[in-house]
């Protein structure tokens, strides 16, 4: 695991550190939107779906063991994890790593509606009994049926790789999607604020606080 300088953000029980357990520049910049100081701590995790397992529990226990395994070095910190799977047909559909999966992967996915669990954890290690908050948060994104030459175009263009699903939507990757829906706009680019602010909220923690 790595992190970055300590920091901490005041609460109405007094100070904490707030930990962000990812190595996700998305998440990174999404958190920094609510300014307030964070660090950043990598979680070294076994992240394979287990047998059988749900794509909903699959994203909700690896956030849960993400926010666990920052606990075991910072026992009393604040800890932010988040986990997103897409299916579809209930099938899971994870980071393709390369051009040629990607494009499979949206060769699949074109003209079809595809689910995104993006599961959120909250750990608070302050108290004497460490809490748990734990969401999933559903996004349902429809793609457009495109030919192979523009799905090949936007992956050579902006190499989403790293995405499960191969698309960025906060980047050009919105082009090749038709309708997004969800509760949480946040929650398709891995973090969902909405959720998120209310479960810091009832940890403490003030936006507004001069």
């Amino acid at each position: 695991m790595t992190s970055s300088q300590q920091s901490s953000i005041k609460t109405n029980n007094g100070c904490k550190r707030l930990i962000l357990g990812s190595s996700s520049p998305y998440r990174k910049e999404l958190l920094s939107r609510l300014q307030i100081p964070f660090e950043i701590c990598i979680p070294n995790i076994d992240e394979t779906a287990l047998p059988d397992e749900s794509p909903e529990t699959t994203a909700m226990r690896l956030a849960q063991a993400k926010a666990q395994a920052i606990a075991a070095i910072a026992p009393d910190a604040l800890i932010i994890a988040s986990d997103q799977v897409a299916t579809l047909d209930g099938e899971q559909i994870g980071k393709p790593g390369n051009h040629a999966n990607a494009l499979l992967q949206l060769q699949k996915m074109r003209g079809r509606r595809v689910i995104f669990h993006t599961a959120l954890c909250v750990w608070d290690g302050s108290k004497q009994e460490p809490k748990l908050q734990l969401e999933n948060i559903q996004t349902f994104v429809t793609f457009r049926d495109l030919p192979d030459a523009e799905l090949d175009a936007y992956l050579r263009i902006e190499q989403p790789y790293d995405c499960a699903g191969s698309a960025k939507n906060e980047g050009l990757g919105i082009a090749i999607l038709e309708k997004i829906e969800s509760i949480d706009p946040t929650a398709l680019t891995g973090l969902p604020l909405i959720a998120l602010t209310g479960m810091l909220r009832r940890a403490g923690v003030s936006f507004f606080t001069q």
